[in-house]
């Protein structure tokens, strides 16, 4: 009975285990022996060739290291999709009816972007080492997984490489796919950030051949740029550039940026045949960079021996792919040791949606969920490890950290490294840290020299004028006055002038030819706007404008000037008349108000200068209409410095060095002023300059067409109605000259570059104030225009070689004029250019009297306060001014022998009552007397 029980155990477990083996569920132990992973890629690609080394020796350095998976082997399959992206979802979808947890590839992003969508519903993760297109980011693949780095970097690199060398312009060649797109817009974007353009997009087929890449070069020549950017598959890049030799546009001039499939062919299939190397001298590339370290000179060591067997096509070389194809294996690896220590299980389940799709030969209910994936995809963006590219680790974004590349320029039989680019350095010499930082803060961003195609050791301008037989058609002002800067020739369509002879002689010295033809702007009635012919070259209906533009900021917002070839700003100019002297010519120079405080101060600086001398110095005592004399005197003769009286007093020579000082000034300034007034003829006008015309309500004439009625209405608030257009110099001439009273204007406003002609003969009119805005007259290019750059050049060179000055000679050589000798009326010397000076001798007579009376106060209280109270008791306060005026009157040797005087008397009064009685006869005596002549001295000043 225990022998059926038993087996009856058996063949139950037996046939429970049948059944789920051919259920619905497949649940295998948490830990199973074999993982099933798939690769997809095409095997004799370029990167193909060498993935599948890579993949395969991964996957063979894990299975030897039991540490890694807990002793679980990896099981890879590899497909070929033998560059057909329907192969590559047939492949696909093959490893979906599988147990397939991952699948490596595909190779290519127009693939990725199909077989993302599949993923996304059996939930099986896709790790692509070569798939780069950045919009595979997107949220709409979240089972997709770059393990290599996007494109979207390396369109920054190429955007800082073309800020780098300065030029603006790019041509792009791309192939037509979801690869080619997509990072060419990223390379617009990057490119839009750095004021720089893509100004003409080459699209290529997949199966273009080379009649297809024959013709698009043919339009790319015929552009003006000559920086070209390849961005296309590496198994056919070459053949492009093996057409542009063939149409010479490899040779000097031409600047080619090949992304990093150049790099990649070159790493893989090096050395390239001489014919191929001779096509791609000079140009510049980019490729991944990967740190050395000691798991990648391993690998670089191995890499001889894993490819030695198994080549049918020749040497494999190692490039960037092979080391992140390699990693992805490990990356896979780390992921899937992770999933099974979180507790995971391979387990698939029936899709329902599929399920429901019968009939056919596709077989699509056959594919199964991976009911593990959400988890395996999470250990993947979880994985921190470093590989033989360095270190591995996924941004919020699911990208790799610290991506980074080595520029390589193409010399003789090799390749050489002018330098790096990072996301946190920019460009720079120096390798690129681990280090996060912002992005551009690169301390060093520069590169070594390279050497552009046709051996050219000067970088390329970038841009040539382009040989299409298109002539530029250029905008010029038909101007009806001022023809010494621009006049059209009657009858024709030439024109001549200032303006014309300085554009002509700057197209003399461009490095090619500029095939042009003028076209007259404006009605020949009336002087045209330049601000609406600026607009018509921004909106392209004028290739350039040359002629009197000012550069206004209103204009740069629309298009490029170049330098500007003359200067020019906004100046008053006015009638003028001369000035007539007179017997009182001499009071001109000083205003009314600096007269009066002058005269102030020369009685101020007396009187102080007394009061600091009287009691010391005998030339300032005596009788006071004496001493009233002696202040007047002394005032004024200091301006002469012709003053007789010493002063003995050192606040009192204090006050006087600084008040010469201050009269030295005044005097120099004085006899400059007048001098001027006399010698010079001296013009007078009611108008001072722009800030009398605003404070006036009188009418303003400005040139018609001229930007300065913008400037006056906008920035000086100056009304419309007061300004009036003038068309010609006679209508200069009979505004001014009718005045505001009789309907003409009080002043005209406009550019000093016509106004210095206008003058020239006109005598009765000048500029007054000072010229207040500060511009130049250029020629107008459209935005970002090289020629614009190559034009400014041209007129830097001719300032330096003094041909811009001859031709200004020729054309702008003022006429005589009488009044070129004379000037306007010198404004008056006023009070605020000499207050500083008044200042500070005020300063110093207020400080010198402090001190003064100060020292005199405590003089006083020491000889007489005892003296008071011994003979009088409590003294009045009238008494006590009285007795402190007599002290100020008296000289200090009389105040000295006194007070010795009375030092003996009071020694002597120690000897007897006799004595002090007498003591106090002599005291009340004392006090008599200093009343007495205080009395005298008080009668004194009121006589």
């Amino acid at each position: 009975m225990k022998m059926k029980m038993g087996w009856f155990l058996f063949f139950m477990i037996l046939l429970n285990g049948i059944i789920i083996s051919n259920g619905v569920d497949t649940n295998v132990s948490s830990r199973p022996s074999v993982v099933n992973i798939g690769a997809i890629f095409s095997f004799n690609s370029t990167i193909g060739r060498v993935a599948k080394f890579a993949l395969e020796a991964a996957v063979q350095d894990v299975n030897s290291d039991p540490t890694v998976l807990g002793g679980t082997k990896l099981e890879l399959t590899t497909q070929d999709t033998n560059f057909s992206g329907f192969g590559a979802i047939m492949e696909a979808l093959q490893f979906m009816e599988g147990d397939t947890v991952a699948i490596i590839g595909p190779q290519s992003s127009v693939t990725a972007h199909v077989i993302s969508h599949i993923a996304n519903e059996l939930q099986v993760p896709l790790l692509s080492y070569a798939a780069t297109d950045p919009t595979l980011f997107s949220l709409q693949y979240p089972f997709f997984v770059m393990t290599s780095h996007s494109d979207l970097y390396q369109m920054a690199a190429i955007a800082d490489l073309i800020d780098y060398y300065g030029w603006r312009e790019v041509i792009v060649i791309y192939v037509d796919d979801d690869y080619g797109r997509n990072g060419i817009a990223a390379l617009g974007d990057e490119l839009a950030e750095k004021r720089c353009k893509i100004s003409y997009k080459a699209p290529l087929y997949p199966q273009s051949n080379r009649n297809d890449i024959i013709d698009l070069l043919v339009k790319i020549a015929l552009k003006e740029s000559r920086i070209l950017i390849v961005h296309t598959h590496p198994d056919w890049g070459l053949e492009v550039l093996d057409v542009a030799a063939y149409l010479g546009m490899t040779g000097s001039g031409y600047v080619w940026i090949a992304t990093n499939w150049l790099s990649t062919i070159i790493d893989t299939n090096s050395p390239l045949p001489s014919k191929a190397m001779n096509n791609i001298q000079g140009l510049l590339t980019l490729r991944m960079y990967t740190p050395a370290s000691g798991l990648k000179g391993n690998f670089v060591s191995r890499w001889g021996n894993l490819t030695s067997t198994g080549t049918s096509n020749g040497h494999v070389g190692l490039s960037a792919y092979g080391l992140y194809a390699y990693d992805t294996v490990w990356v896979l690896a780390r992921a899937i040791n992770a999933f099974f220590n979180q507790g995971g299980t391979i387990s698939f389940s029936n899709d329902s949606r599929l399920a429901k799709i019968k009939g056919g030969s596709l077989h699509l209910d056959a594919m199964s969920i991976f009911d593990g994936g959400n988890l395996l995809l999470q250990s993947i963006l979880q994985v921190n490890m470093t590989g033989v590219t360095g270190q591995i680790k996924f941004n919020s974004d699911r990208s790799l950290i610290n991506p980074a590349y080595e520029v390589i320029n193409v010399i003789g039989t090799g390749i050489r490294r002018i330098g790096y680019w990072s996301n946190y350095s920019g460009l720079s010499v120096v390798p690129p840290q681990n280090t996060t930082l912002p992005n551009g803060t690169s301390s060093n961003p520069r590169l070594y020299d390279a050497i552009w195609p046709g051996q050219a050791v000067k970088t390329p301008r970038g841009w040539v004028f382009p040989n299409n037989g298109r002539q530029l058609i250029i905008g010029v002002p038909d101007r009806v006055s001022y023809h010494e800067f621009i006049s059209r020739v009657k009858g024709t369509d030439m024109f001549k002038g200032y303006c014309i002879d300085v554009f002509t002689a700057a197209l003399s010295l461009l490095p090619y030819a500029l095939p042009y033809k003028l076209v007259p702007f404006g009605d020949g009635i009336n002087n045209p706007s330049c601000t609406g012919l600026v607009q018509l070259v921004a909106t392209g209906v004028y290739d350039a404008a040359i002629g009197d533009i000012a550069i206004v900021t209103n204009r740069t917002r629309m298009v490029d000037f170049t330098q500007p070839y003359i200067e020019s700003g906004l100046v008053v100019v006015a009638p003028i008349k001369a000035l007539k002297s007179n017997a009182w010519a001499f009071l001109r120079p000083f205003s009314k108000n600096m007269w009066i405080v002058t005269g102030v101060f020369f009685l101020i600086v007396g009187a102080v200068v007394w009061i600091l001398e009287h009691r010391l110095n005998d030339e300032f005592r005596g009788p006071p209409r004496r001493q009233i004399v002696t202040i007047l005197w002394f005032s004024f003769s200091t301006l002469f410095f012709a003053h007789r009286e010493n002063t003995v007093s050192t606040l009192g020579r204090l006050v006087l060095i600084i008040w010469l000082f201050v009269v030295l000034i005044i005097n120099s300034s004085y006899t400059a002023s007048l001098t001027s007034i006399l010698t010079v003829e001296q013009l007078s006008s009611p108008i001072k300059g722009i800030e009398s015309l605003q404070a006036s309500k009188d009418p303003i004439g400005y040139q018609m067409g001229s930007f300065a009625v913008n400037y006056l209405s906008e920035e000086l608030n100056i009304h419309k109605s007061r300004l009036i257009p003038l068309n010609s110099e006679e209508d200069y001439v009979r505004a001014l000259t009718a005045g505001p009273k009789k309907g003409g204007v009080a002043a005209v406003v406009d550019e000093r570059g016509y106004m210095e002609v206008f003058l020239s003969t006109r005598c009765e009119f000048t500029i007054v104030g000072q010229e207040f805005t500060k511009s130049g007259w250029g020629f107008a290019f459209p935005r970002d225009s090289p020629l614009a750059v190559d034009m400014s050049t041209a007129i830097l060179k001719l300032s330096e070689n003094g041909d811009l000055q001859r031709i200004h000679n020729k054309w702008l050589r003022g006429g005589a004029c009488r009044s070129q000798d004379a000037k306007l009326e010198v404004d008056r010397l006023q009070l605020k250019s000499f207050w500083g000076l008044y200042v500070i001798s005020g300063l110093a007579c207020i400080v010198a009297l402090l001190i003064y009376f100060i020292l005199m106060l405590r003089q006083f209280s020491r000889h007489y306060v005892e003296e008071s109270d011994a003979s009088m008791g409590n003294s009045s306060r009238s008494g006590r001014l009285q007795t402190f005026l007599s002290f100020a009157d008296e000289k200090v040797e009389d105040i000295k022998a006194r007070s010795k005087r009375r030092q003996m008397e009071m020694a002597s009064s120690k000897g007897g009552g006799y004595e002090d009685d007498e003591s106090m006869n002599i005291a009340k005596r004392r006090h008599i007397e200093l009343s007495s002549s205080k009395s005298s001295t008080i009668t004194s000043f009121e006589v």
